[in-house]
């Protein structure tokens, strides 16, 4: 595909970004950047909160990792359902009712203010590692399509990429990603839609025959019952629940979309509207792996296996076959779709990154707004320069399984916040506030030799259900550090 092709593509798509950011960045005051004045319409959040959630690793990998574990993935996805109810039902209402901008603040209301602290910084940690890990994704696409091509050195492309981001979200914030949101959605939908009819059209399927082709595939199963298995149904369900609240409800950069809704009503609608809408896009993705592996299949492609008969770098087949086997136009849809996928997600975690420091670290009442506006754009800064220096250490280590340890580790972090929040909602037990980091801290490490024990012993994966252990040994701290009544 043709270097200048793609640059005027993402010109294009760049320049509609920073029209829209023209537009919403009218009249902001100082908090519209964490508020967006709360007045977001609840179906434009809805709708752009699938983009940010379905990040560039995800329109990669979910297609790909169908060959190998067919559809399991979308028994987590169902588990999402039950989650996000959980979300509007119990956490938004607190959130409404304290008038959060953090909901990190509610640790501090309710245990006092090492919690509060302790809770936003694994946040911070986590967000700033997936987010990266996000980024480093987009960034090696853009370099390998066109930054290469120019002799762009890779750091410069990251630079580039990462600015163009600052640029557009700097001024109103989370006011202006709940609309770039809205566009990137629309545009990584119309790219995995595209993309179906092109596989189809490759195959010579009308869209009847594409769709037996899709049901009655060997990759088509969704359930296993297999209870040793790491994907099987009962693990992947209660990880969906787990996962949705620990990963959404609890994470500043999910939440603080839904908090711009104009009151609770609206962002419950938000909330139920966004999860249908998630199980939906989840379907079609997997839907369009099961295509490209029929089409692999009658086109007579060899891709590599190991000795299981397991494909192996399956991340790599959908950019493959978009970019080198079906023609221009897949690899323009291609591109557009990573990136509105990439973007959506990074430019929100740039955001939520900087609420959550100036928010949870910062004491600014004192401070003029002209002051304010200024020591946020630091902290802007500040956190857009971490975000390039996680991804060249990605780059340097430059080795996969290394970074999906990485991407592990920051899951991890979640567990104990969902420890946390559980304890603060239904205990009323109150804890000695300065041990809270020993035991979040202590918590992964006896989640993860737990995990170790229980495939030794038992030849029993947790899969991601870890999270869960991870939030009762939390919990179980806790309760230990308790404040005794005398």
């Amino acid at each position: 595909m043709s270097p200048l092709l793609v640059l005027s593509v993402i010109g294009i798509y760049f320049a509609l970004l920073f029209l829209i950011s023209r537009i919403t960045s009218r009249n902001v005051k100082v908090d519209t950047y964490f508020t967006g004045n709360r007045q977001s319409p609840w179906y434009v959040v809805a709708f752009g909160m699938i983009g940010a959630s379905l990040s560039g690793i995800t329109f990669i990998s979910v297609p790909g990792e169908v060959g190998n574990t067919h559809l399991y993935y979308f028994q987590l996805v169902l588990g999402y359902l039950v989650g996000y109810f959980i979300i509007a039902n119990v956490l938004l209402p607190l959130y409404y009712r304290l008038r959060l901008v953090s909901i990190y603040s509610y640790l501090e209301s309710r245990f006092g203010p090492v919690s509060h602290r302790t809770g936003s910084l694994f946040f911070l940690v986590s967000q700033s590692i997936g987010a990266s890990l996000r980024l480093f994704v987009v960034a090696g696409v853009l370099h390998l399509a066109l930054f290469q091509y120019y002799h762009i050195p890779f750091m410069l492309t990251v630079v580039i990429t990462i600015a163009l981001i600052w640029a557009y979200t700097n001024k109103a914030g989370i006011k202006t990603i709940v609309w770039t949101d809205m566009f990137q959605t629309t545009m990584m939908l119309v790219a995995v839609g595209v993309s179906i009819y092109i596989v189809s059209s490759e195959m010579h399927l009308s869209f009847g025959q594409m769709v037996k082709t899709i049901i009655h595939s060997e990759h088509s199963t969704i359930f296993n019952w297999e209870w040793k298995f790491e994907k099987n149904f009962y693990k992947q369900f209660i990880t969906g629940i787990v996962v949705a609240i620990a990963m959404n409800g609890l994470d500043q950069n999910e939440m603080q979309k839904s908090l711009t809704c104009r009151n609770l009503k609206e962002a419950k609608k938000n909330i139920y509207l966004y999860s249908v809408i998630l199980v939906l896009t989840n379907l079609i993705f997997l839907s369009l792996g099961v295509l490209l592996y029929a089409y692999v299949e009658m086109s007579g492609m060899a891709l590599p296996v190991d000795h299981a008969g397991n494909f192996l770098d399956t991340d790599n087949l959908f950019p493959n076959l978009a970019m080198n086997r079906f023609g221009t136009t897949a690899g323009i849809i291609f591109m557009l779709g990573i990136a509105s996928a990439a973007f959506s997600s990074a430019d929100s975690a740039l955001t939520s990154l900087t609420t959550a420091f100036y928010t949870d670290f910062l004491h600014l009442d004192h401070k003029t707004d002209s002051e304010k506006k200024r020591i946020r754009h630091r902290v802007n800064i500040a956190f857009a320069l971490i975000l390039i220096t996680i991804i060249l250490v990605f780059r340097a280590v430059n080795n996969n399984s290394v970074i999906n340890t990485v991407y592990t580790i920051a899951g991890y972090t979640y567990g104990p916040l969902l420890g946390l929040y559980s304890f603060g909602l239904f205990t009323r037990a109150q804890i000695k506030d300065r041990r809270v980091p020993v035991v979040v801290l202590l918590s992964p490490v006896l989640a993860y030799l737990f995990n170790l024990m229980m495939i030794k012993w038992f030849g029993f994966y947790l899969g991601f259900t870890l999270l869960l252990v991870n939030a009762m040994i939390t919990f179980a701290g806790l309760w230990m550090i308790r404040v005794r009544k005398p």
